[in-house]
């Protein structure tokens, strides 16, 4: 199916695809979840080519994966795990078993007792020694951090709780800058950590706690712990009343859903935190309802697919213009590159064609200021995804909203359609003749039919969120079933965190660098030279 893919994307890449973008095509090219309208029109897949994409779903056994997903199979099979992030949203769902026994009724009720918890610290109810709680420090790395901090920022209008700050590097400026700015006897420390191993989580946790002993007697009683090892956060001091647990069915990167969506539960509140959850179940929902044609995971991962294995254009921008959206492209950086950045299928051979693509991108209109020249006029195509709200929340600066969608719908446009050499001498005209004008018009040429699509939705709210996050993670699903990867290990994180472990004695100089190589060694002797 590759080479028939290859075949065909080879008759048609001198297309423009601007050519074909009628009415008809725009409304066959569009398809609609709930209020969320996915346009991938501006790109060259036509009817003969999605019908190839969709065809190499049905080959690759989406469907059957998809359901052995959703029913608590173990499809991370090089752990011998289940996949069940979509049981952490499935409050209107039946059972779900894992080895015979219904996660439902843990789930829920963790679910119960962290709405309990957000609502005591939001009503003052639960307080620190110095009164009321004013701030929040959620202290993880990777997903225990990327999720909660780019949905507290995406949901920033609806906060009425304490005020949220992240900390995940365990350089020490981060976490230094974070409390300069709090009281420590009004501050409730979160530490998110399953196995409450994790080096950087557990080097920060420690340095919360001595900060906050300085002023408050009762450490642990200002501590939560998002994690399932009982016995390593009583020994920190934390009571069972405040850990939550999360199984290993949950893998970090999809785990904003329960637990380690503490601290967007508690600026947003109990009710704001089941909207989000249930927008994620309703895409849930039309994930394994909607048919390929009107599927909106499935769709979205055909166009990556086209644009990665088939056209071989490595990466892909994420452009939210909703300036709340800001860590999104982060955020599905990790989804996406930790998920299907593999290079074995799941029987250990070669993958037959490249795997997932390097995700990056900031908000608009920042980005038209900054990469955009190199995705307009430079000689790599950057395929463009484009999100876009109707409406902002700011009710009285609507003209100005008005404004940003006007420019995420221009840079789409004009991707798509380019300027030639000769409209850019007609512009030049009666500023320059003869070579000159050739000169200078070349400079302003813009190749255009550079593929893009947009995703659009009424208002970034509770709701939207977590449609959009579901949607994100079903197209990696898609995607790495197709690939024939594993989505849910991450064996690539680990071997830098066994040479980190190793080489600590080394920097602090209690062990020799002999053994090492000449670099690294080099690199040490600079640094301890010079104080580190």
């Amino acid at each position: 199916m590759w080479n028939t893919l290859k075949a065909h994307r080879a008759a048609v890449v001198d297309r423009r695809f601007e050519t074909m973008l009628d009415t008809a095509r725009a409304a066959d090219f569009s398809a609609m979840a709930g209020d969320i309208r996915l346009d991938y029109a501006k790109t060259n897949i036509d009817a003969s080519g999605r019908g190839l994409l969709l065809d190499l779903l049905e080959q690759t056994g989406v469907a059957a994966k998809r359901e052995a997903m959703f029913t608590g199979a173990p499809i991370n099979e090089t752990e011998g795990r289940a996949v069940l992030h979509t049981a952490l949203r499935n409050l209107d769902g039946g059972p779900v078993h894992v080895d015979g026994v219904d996660v439902m009724p843990e789930v829920l009720d963790t679910l119960a007792r962290m709405g309990g918890f957000a609502e005591s610290v939001r009503s003052g109810t639960y307080a620190g020694q110095g009164g009321r709680i004013t701030d929040v420090v959620n202290i993880g790395i990777g997903g225990s951090d990327l999720g909660p901090a780019m949905g507290v920022l995406a949901m920033a209008p609806y906060h009425d709780g304490p005020r949220c700050h992240f900390v995940s590097n365990v350089d020490p400026a981060d976490i230094a800058q974070v409390l300069r700015s709090c009281d420590p006897t009004t501050t409730l420390v979160i530490v998110a950590s399953k196995t409450f191993t994790t080096i950087e989580t557990m080097k920060n946790a420690r340095t919360a706690r001595a900060w906050m002993s300085e002023k408050v007697t009762d450490v642990g009683a200002q501590f939560v712990a998002l994690s399932t090892a009982a016995d390593k956060t009583a020994e920190f001091g934390i009571d069972p009343s405040r850990v939550f647990g999360f199984e290993d069915w949950v893998g970090g990167r999809y785990s904003m859903w329960g637990p380690i969506g503490l601290s967007l539960m508690v600026a947003i509140g109990r009710d704001a935190f089941h909207a989000f959850l249930r927008g994620a179940q309703a895409m849930d929902v039309h994930f394994r309802n909607a048919e390929w044609t009107e599927n909106l995971p499935a769709l979205l991962a055909i166009v990556g697919i086209w644009h990665n294995q088939v056209c071989g254009y490595a990466t892909r921008a994420v452009l939210p213009y909703d300036n709340n959206f800001s860590r999104l492209p982060a955020y599905l950086q990790q989804l996406e590159m930790e998920s299907n950045g593999k290079r074995v299928s799941m029987d250990g051979a070669d993958l037959a064609v490249p795997s997932g693509p390097v995700v990056w991108g900031e908000p608009g209109t920042n980005g038209q200021h900054a990469f955009y020249q190199l995705i307009h006029q430079g000689t790599r195509v950057v395929p463009c995804e484009f999100l876009v709200a109707a409406r902002g929340h700011e009710d009285a600066l609507h003209h100005q909203h008005q404004l940003l969608v006007a420019n995420c719908l221009a840079q789409s446009e004009a991707l798509m359609k380019g300027r030639g050499l000769d409209e850019a001498r007609s512009k030049l005209a009666d500023k320059f003749k003869g070579h000159e004008l050739d000169r200078q018009a070349r400079h302003r040429v813009f190749p255009g039919n550079r593929p893009s699509i947009t995703i659009a939705y009424p208002q970034l709210t509770p709701f939207v969120l977590g449609q959009l996050i579901a949607l994100y993670e079903h197209r990696v699903f898609v995607e790495g079933v197709v690939l024939g990867l594993n989505s849910y290990d991450q064996w690539g994180v680990e071997l830098g965190k066994e040479l980190a472990t190793a080489l600590q004695p080394v920097v602090e100089g209690t062990q020799s660098v002999a053994g090492k190589d000449g670099s690294t060694a080099g690199l040490v002797d600079f640094l301890q030279a010079h104080g580190v």
